[in-house]
Formats: C-alpha cells, structure tokens, sequence
C-alpha cells in the first residue's frame, strides 16, 4: 500500500494521523534521501501503520533509518504507550531480547595489532563459541541462571568475571530491576543453561576495530578515543533464552487476545493491558532475558581479554581494556518523558532502535551524564561503524532514542541468492580484514550489499538532530557465527 509522506523537517518524513487507517498517531520516519527511497522496498511503513493504531500510544510511532520489516512491527521502531492504560507487546519488542552493542578499549594501536592480527582472531575465534546452537560449559547450574536473571553482571563479576568498573558503563549498570525467573519457562532455562559467553549466529559478530576519524574531539575525549586505537565491539543478545521467553509470551497473548475479544491489525502484534497477570510475567520475565544478556556480553568481555593477554603476553589491565559503553536493544523499558509538555510514564519498546538520552538524564553513567549518552552503531560487515553521543533534541523528538545499526535491504534468503561468498570474501581481503566465521553462507547473509549504507543511516540520526557522530571505526578483523 502507498502512503502520503510529506516532510516534516531536516530527515524528517510523516505519514499523518489517518482515521480510515485505524491510526491514532503519526508515523514518523527519520531519513535523508537515500534512505527514504530504500525504506518504502517492503513493508516497514505498513507495519508501523499499524503499532500506531494501538491503544493509548503517544504522540508518535517512531521508524529509523535502518528502518526494515520485522516481526509485526518494523526493526528500528520506538512505540511508546502511556504507563497508564496502556500496553505491552513481546512482538513489538522482538525475540532476541537485549540484543546489544559494548565497545571495549585498548591502549593499543594499529602498528601493535597488525602483525598479530590472524593470532589475534584464532584466540578470538577459539575463546568465544560462536554460531547456531553455540554452547560453552563452565559449570553454571540452574540456580546461577536464576541468579543471573535476576542480578546480572554483578553476580558474574563477583565470580571472577570481568573488572569492578565494569557495571559503571552498562545500561542499567548491567542489570535492570524488576526480573523474576519464575516466569520463565523451564524450556527457555534450558535452552540458555550453557549459552552464557556465546555470541550466537546472524547479525551478530566480534570485530576488531581501528578509529578510523574523529569527528567530535570534545565527546572523543570524554570517552577515551583517538585516531588510530584499536577498539573491540561486540553485538549479541540472550540467545535461546530470551528467544524462548518471547515465543512462550507470544502464544500467552494471543490466547489472552482471544480471551478478552481484541480486534488486532496484524495478528502478530499481540498484547496485553499494563497491570494484567500477563502483562506482569511477561515484563518480569522479558527483564530476567536483559539480565542474561547483560552477563552474557560480560562473559564474552572476559574472554576477549583473555585472547589479548595470550596474544601480547600483558594483563587486560596493563592493555587498557576498559568498557567505553554496552547498551540494549529489543528491550521494553518504564521511562519518563515530556510529552507536549506533560510529563508522563511511558513503556517504551524499542525494537532494533537503542536509547540515546541526551545529557543529565539520571539513568546515564555519572561518567557521561554531564555530556549525554554514547550510542554505539554498528555497520554491515566489512563496513564502518560509529559512536555517537546522545543529545537533548532527541529527550523531546524519540523518547531519547537512536537508530541501532545499518538495517537490512535484503533479505536473508535473496542475499544468499545473489550475492557470491567470493565477492564479499575478496572485498575483505582487498581490504585486509581478517575474516573467522562458522557458516560460509553467512557470508553472503550479512554481506554489505545485504544492508544499507551505514554513512548514510548516521547522517540521518545526526542530520535529524537526535545524535552527533563523535567517532568512525573501521574493522581490522571479523569473527561471525
């Protein structure tokens, strides 16, 4: 279906308020204008159509530039719905709960990583399971699991994995409040028994990186970066364990749906009314899956200072490998915000879009909360990617909420049709990236042709006035399932 979009600002495009459509809100879309020709490819713009027919949303439904059909509502959405009457939706918030992006430093440089590069990524690769079903057995029971979900990376630093200063610069500092094991699923407590510390397969990835330009001296400062340092990223989520809390919640909904009479645009946007019982479980169990995330990222960061120390024969400490940030997506959270004016209590999911707070909001690490939030944007493979640091635009325009990535322009299955494993491979090698991964296919999945032009999502968020590019990095070597 076509719709009338009309400019709004500077890459700012609007789908009006249309009754006949059902819509209680504007669709806003954050876009130049590449972007806006590559987001109308499928049916991103119908499904957020749709979120914004539900009850008691506010003010917009949000869609990024990396903007692309998703599970019901469109991957780089922000719905936020009123604390009061309004509801919660484990499809509108996504199945890999807490997927997330953490930067980790080192005082090291491209001269010093270079030589060890392939040493350096057999470590990687070997220390980290990745792929499909990826598991690693460190004696973890099922009352650690339960612990974890419900303290997250504090449980697991007091075991010995990681620094102190680590929970400092985690979103929720590494574990948000409100988690009751209880209900989850025994299935999904197994599924995620030894799959703390994997990164799993798709999009998900380990990169070694060198900061390519600094683009904001101020904010690079504030954060410990410079030309030339090598930094690692990572990007993975609660695995199977979250996967399954979202499935089991899907099918609860839906039998609540029916119970209650709900008439729903798209049957795979399910919910319930906050304060209902199923409301309740499925929040606390959707924080019990941002705890094991949290701690799984925190396990891998264990590792991946293990395979430097190995590597260069100095403690992570000597090598400077502190956090510069971690922060989620697909993760629902209670916030407030200044809504026209009014301030109001919102659940506000963002599904494939992360937080972007601009400075002084409480929930920022003391570290950052004078300056405003870093926002950490991962490219395609092969590609650049970025910091940015939130600003206080973004508090009034998105719920304080930034794009999460480049986003897809293919689907996994005609990637694989029409893009050559040899072609991404060789782009690579001219390049001189170091390339690990389980799955050959996966090379044509996440090729960067697969995706859209990450320069150009973040000169949208900027160009939009939500978040200002501080940093570019470029990877050195990439480790994939």
């Amino acid at each position: 279906m076509e719709y009338k979009i009309e400019r709004a600002g500077k890459n700012v495009y609007e789908i009006g308020r249309d009754e006949k459509l059902g819509m209680r809100v504007p669709v806003r879309i954050y876009a130049n204008d590449y972007i806006i020709k590559n987001i109308q490819r499928d049916r991103t713009l119908m499904q957020a159509v749709n979120v914004s027919s539900l009850p008691a949303i506010v003010k917009n439904m949000l869609v990024m530039p990396d903007g692309h059909e998703g599970y019901g509502t469109p991957v780089g959405g922000v719905a936020a719905f009123d604390a009061d009457g309004g509801i919660v939706s484990p499809g509108i918030n996504g199945y890999d709960i807490n997927c997330g992006v953490r930067l980790i430093k080192t005082d090291l440089n491209v001269k010093d990583v270079k030589p060890r590069i392939d040493q350096l990524m057999d470590a990687l690769f070997k220390n980290v399971p990745s792929g499909v079903g990826s598991k690693i057995k460190l004696g973890f029971t099922q009352k650690d699991l339960d612990r974890v979900a419900v303290d997250g990376v504090d449980y697991i630093v007091s075991k010995g994995y990681g620094f102190s200063n680590d929970t400092e610069r985690i979103e929720e500092n590494g574990h948000i409040g409100g988690a009751d094991p209880s209900k989850v699923s025994d299935f999904a407590k197994k599924r995620g028994e030894q799959q703390l510390g994997t990164l799993g397969a798709g999009n998900h990835f380990l990169e070694i990186q060198k900061v390519d330009k600094i683009l904001d001296e101020d904010a690079a400062k504030l954060f410990g970066i410079h030309k030339d340092q090598v930094v690692v990223m990572l990007h993975s989520g609660s695995r199977g364990y979250g996967h399954q809390i979202c499935s089991d919640y899907l099918e609860k909904f839906s039998d609540y749906v029916k119970k209650n009479n709900i008439a729903l645009p798209d049957p795979e946007l399910v919910y319930a009314f906050v304060g209902s019982k199923e409301a309740d479980a499925y929040l606390s169990a959707m924080r019990s899956a941002v705890n094991f995330a949290f701690t799984n990222r925190q396990i891998m960061t264990h590792f991946i200072r293990k395979s430097f120390e190995e590597t260069f024969n100095k403690s992570a400490d000597a090598l400077g490998m502190e956090l510069l940030y971690d922060l989620s997506h697909n993760i629902v959270k209670l916030e407030e915000h200044d809504v026209d004016g009014k301030k109001m209590k919102l659940y506000v999911h963002r599904k494939g879009a992360t937080r972007a707070f601009g400075p002084g909001r409480q929930e920022i690490p003391k570290i950052y909360r004078q300056h405003g939030q870093p926002v950490i944007i991962p490219g395609s493979m092969g590609t650049a990617s970025y910091v940015l640091i939130g600003r206080k635009e973004a508090m009034t325009e998105t719920f304080g909420s930034s794009c999460h990535g480049s986003g897809r322009l293919m689907s996994r299955h005609q990637a694989i049709r029409e893009i050559p494993m040899t072609k991404t491979l060789n782009s690579m090698d001219s390049k001189g990236i170091a390339v690990r991964v389980r799955s050959r296919k996966l090379i044509s999945e996440e090729a960067m042709e697969a995706y859209k032009d990450v320069d150009e999502v973040v000169a949208s968020i900027e160009g939009a006035g939500i978040s200002t590019i501080v940093a570019r990095m470029i990877p050195l070597g990439v480790a994939k399932g």
